[in-house]
């Protein structure tokens, strides 16, 4: 009898020093596609947010004196597997917070999961315009550019007046919200859309959506224009071997990794506007992440290495700010939150929870001697420039 109560009371002993360990640890998820066909876009998020705790932490990866403690979750890029990996995260591992996804589908899979557990979701770096709009709830933050911001930078790239374009989007949330709010940010500019193009998201063979915007737009008179908005491998150079300029259209289209820009120098001149490029910011959190990734990976740190970095240094100002993991301090302290990234300050809107962040207008030039097309530098695009609408339901 005196053995079991003693194995009782050490298991009681054991476990509390279990519950005590983990209450020190602030413990984050990482939902995220890391398999499926954004799992290029979702490792870079990863190794960035990495970076970022490491960074804002000077290097301690702690916070509050407590541990940071990163649990990955893969979504598989499928909303139903996002949604379950994100309840399992607040539920079963008893995270104090979660980040991700990549997918605009599965990050809105995921918003609810948020509001029904009262645990904040930082997205990172989906883009759809409905997380912080009508889909939106006061759990979601975002650090990841929005389908408006990205339409508004490009609007300043292209939308010219006397300019006739035709959008080729993926046919979901993405593509859709990103033709949406393009259209939006057109108005006033003199530019206009006379044809929208939808193609499922495995696409490869680009000659029947091709041969309908050609259609819709060699008659047209003044400048014309093919958008593309497309996330993953972009149909940019498959649209070049088709030869739009023999009916005097070009091609334009938003930033990508640097993989994908390779596809660019088909169209050297091209102007558009990006998220991030490493050689267009200029500040100390850049200089650190760009001389680090070069060091850590043989390489300059890519499109969304920049938007992960800005999640873990979001998340860890947070902390600082609320000086608690409790959900409602969190959500006080980041409202209004400004912090440094490797874009520059970012500051989270009270009204939407969305990072309000610099874009980059630029033209490629093609240079032999890398790998990609540069997209060389026209200028930023301040926050204060960019009219964000707030798009949430009042």
């Amino acid at each position: 009898m005196k053995l079991r109560t003693s194995l009782a009371a050490f298991s009681l002993a054991a476990l509390a020093g279990l519950a005590f360990g983990q209450a020190k640890e602030i413990r984050i998820a990482h939902v995220y596609d890391k398999t499926g066909p954004l799992e290029a876009y979702a490792k870079q998020t990863h190794a960035g947010l990495m970076m970022g705790l490491e960074y804002a932490t000077g290097g301690k990866m702690e916070v509050l004196g407590r541990k940071l403690v990163v649990i990955e979750k893969d979504s598989q890029t499928k909303p139903d597997v996002g949604k379950a990996q994100l309840a399992a995260a607040y539920g079963d591992d008893k995270v104090d917070l979660a980040i991700g996804p990549t997918s605009s589908g599965v990050a809105l899979a995921m918003l609810p999961v948020a509001e029904e557990s009262k645990k904040i979701l930082l997205v990172e770096p989906a883009v759809a315009d409905q997380i912080t709009g009508e889909n939106w709830n006061r759990y979601i933050f975002r650090t990841g550019r929005s389908s408006s911001q990205d339409a508004i930078a490009n609007a300043v790239a292209i939308g010219k007046k006397d300019t006739v374009i035709a959008t080729l989007a993926q046919d979901y949330a993405f593509g859709r919200d990103g033709v949406k709010a393009f259209k939006d940010a057109l108005a006033g500019t003199g530019a206009q859309i006379v044809h929208e193009e939808y193609a499922p998201q495995q696409t490869t063979d680009f000659t029947a959506p091709a041969e309908r915007i050609f259609n819709a737009l060699k008659d047209k008179k003044g400048r014309k224009v093919i958008f593309v908005i497309w996330a993953g491998q972009t149909p940019v150079g498959k649209l070049a071997d088709l030869k739009p300029e023999r009916f005097g259209i070009e091609i334009a289209t938003g930033g990508n990794i640097l993989p994908a820009l390779a596809a660019y120098k088909a169209v050297p001149g091209m102007e558009g506007a990006t998220y991030y490029y490493y050689e267009h910011p200029k500040n100390k959190v850049n200089d650190w992440l760009v001389a680090e990734h070069q060091k850590r990976f043989k390489s300059p740190p890519d499109f969304f290495t920049a938007g992960g970095m800005a999640a873990g240094i979001a998340v860890v100002e947070a902390l600082k700010k609320a000086g608690s993991t409790d959900t409602e301090k969190l959500i006080g302290a980041m409202e209004g939150l400004a912090f440094d990234t490797p874009k520059g300050r970012m500051t989270f809107r009270k009204e939407d929870h969305q990072a309000m962040q610099s874009m980059y207008h630029f033209k490629i030039k093609v240079d032999p001697n890398v790998a990609w097309a540069v997209p060389q530098l026209v200028r930023e695009i301040k926050p204060e420039e960019m009219k964000v609408p707030v798009r949430v339901k009042k």
